[in-house]
């Protein structure tokens, strides 16, 4: 039986494109799963609660971290709580598969300190802050302030990216995945990565 007690953490700043390759990553690898967080943000529209995150008010979460529910969680901005349920890692290794996060820079790197060899961290860097910019515009998701805070936090996320076992840059989308599938599929098989 393989080890099923990787994962495969992949953070970067908002608009730089992690959660496109992670969802490439598990669209080209069966056996990795994705670790849902849990939030205490509204949930949008298209978004389904247990898919797309565990939603929850922020004194639920506030209780969860009373009571050591979370491997890592960040408030990432104010009353905004993300987090990994200790619950949810076991629920995947209980299911014998790998786990792949799509998580906070802080976060990632709490994970990678609790699991190290057993983990693979990966950042994914935009290729400029005037490029993350744009994409963060193209969204039309974001109001002016929320562009602003984003592009400050990216500023503080980008200065621990040496601190991941793998940066990928990410100019070219089909590169920047084919780079990911590589690193990921040679970790999951211990090959040198």
């Amino acid at each position: 039986m393989a080890n099923n007690r990787k994962m495969i953490i992949v953070s970067a700043p908002s608009g730089a494109g992690k959660t496109t390759i992670v969802k490439y990553l598990l669209a080209n690898i069966p056996n990795l799963t994705f670790s849902v967080s849990a939030c205490s943000r509204q949930k949008r529209p298209n978004e389904i609660e247990g898919v797309s995150y565990y939603f929850m008010s922020i004194e639920e979460f506030k209780a969860k971290i009373q009571n050591d529910e979370f491997v890592e969680w960040q408030q990432v901005y104010e009353n905004k709580y993300y987090g990994t349920l200790k619950s949810e890692i076991e629920r995947i290794w209980d299911l014998n598969k790998y786990i792949a996060f799509d998580v906070d820079v802080l976060g990632a790197l709490n994970i990678k300190k609790l699991y190290g060899s057993n983990a693979l961290s990966i950042f994914i860097m935009p290729p400029s802050l005037e490029v993350l910019e744009q994409r963060l515009r193209n969204r039309n998701t974001n109001s002016e302030e929320d562009i602003r805070q984003r592009l400050q936090k990216a500023k503080f996320e980008m200065s621990f990216s040496d601190q991941f076992d793998n940066i990928i840059i990410n100019d070219d989308l089909q590169t920047a995945e084919y780079e990911a599938l590589t690193l990921v599929t040679n970790f999951l098989n211990n090959r040198e990565v």
